[in-house]
């Protein structure tokens, strides 16, 4: 089946903006674009865009090298890092932060101005939390601000600058950055996608704008552990009984056709975007929806899967 086939098949027309890559161990990856952005651009594979949730795997990432270097102890209490909050603060480990156990009050109730330090602000007027950490997944925007501050402080330098030279430097993901504004999208040449709102600028949560060719870059890398940390990035998490999580660092943790698989979402009004990897067969799939408010990512993304995992590897999809 084709790439258009299965767009077609997952609702989306021809006019839509969209654009979806593939890319496997060997060979170039597949692609298909299609539409315009806001500002009349052509969509392609290098149109920058808000990467929205698809941004934690990065923080995660970010983290996982810091631990790597042995100079971050996820058991370490967030007080350590970010003092200036509440007393609950040491109750709450920098791996709840990672696996969204930490007890955290729900997004919906943090107005937080989408910056981080309207979040920070936000959270120190909480004098104590709803859940006691570790006992209780509950996805959390705010928990994983807190996870870039924490980076952020342990590394000395800001989290773009961070980011840019132990990740996307050496992964060659030429376009990809945390973006922590003043302006509400990024400076510099190339096609940006603008985006309702505007974009949030707090970093963890989001932040990050990338191009669909860095995120197939970002997950072939993973596959083969170009930068050390794959094991641990994909170690699910556990509540403190020992409860295993379906939820690793940064990523959700499923199974698709018997294999593992890595896979995240991102939205924004205006943006859809899904990134999966597949790393036992070398898979990177990833796709951007703009102007789309609706779920027919997640319809395109296991198409993808049942079209790459369900099928023989002798068959690939061409566009």
């Amino acid at each position: 089946m084709s790439l258009s086939s299965l767009v077609a098949a997952a609702g989306y027309r021809p006019d839509e903006p969209l654009v979806v890559g593939v890319a496997r161990r060997d060979g170039p990856p597949v692609l298909l674009a299609q539409g315009t952005t806001a500002a009349g651009d052509p969509v392609t594979a290098t149109t920058l865009v808000y990467a929205a949730s698809l941004s934690k795997q990065l923080t995660a990432a970010c983290a996982a090298l810091l631990v790597k270097d042995g100079v971050l102890d996820v058991d370490a209490p967030l007080s350590r890092w970010l003092p200036e909050l509440p007393p609950w603060a040491s109750d709450v480990r920098l791996r709840h932060l990672v696996h969204h156990t930490a007890g955290l009050p729900d997004d919906r109730d943090i107005d937080a101005g989408h910056t981080t330090a309207g979040v920070l602000r936000a959270l120190a007027r909480f004098p104590s939390l709803p859940r006691r950490p570790g006992t209780a997944y509950a996805y959390s925007n705010a928990g994983y601000v807190c996870l870039a501050v924490a980076v952020e402080r342990r590394a000395g330098r800001p989290l773009p600058a961070f980011a840019r030279e132990r990740l996307f430097a050496s992964l060659r993901m030429t376009r990809t950055l945390f973006w922590p504004g003043p302006s509400p999208v990024p400076d510099g040449p190339g096609s940006v996608a603008p985006v309702a709102g505007p974009a949030p600028l707090s970093l963890g949560d989001g932040g990050a704008w990338t191009t669909l060719t860095d995120l197939l870059r970002w997950g072939q890398a993973l596959n083969t552990d170009e930068p050390g940390i794959a094991p641990l990035l994909q170690t699910p998490g556990r509540l403190d009984d020992g409860t295993p999580l379906d939820y690793a660092w940064g990523v959700g943790v499923r199974e698709h056709a018997g294999h593992r698989v890595y896979r995240h979402g991102g939205g924004w009004p205006g943006l859809r975007a899904l990134h999966a990897r597949v790393p036992a067969p070398g898979l990177t799939l990833a796709l951007i929806a703009l102007d789309d408010r609706t779920e027919r990512r997640v319809t395109l993304m296991d198409g993808l899967l049942d079209a790459y995992l369900g099928s023989s590897s002798s068959s690939p999809i061409m566009r």
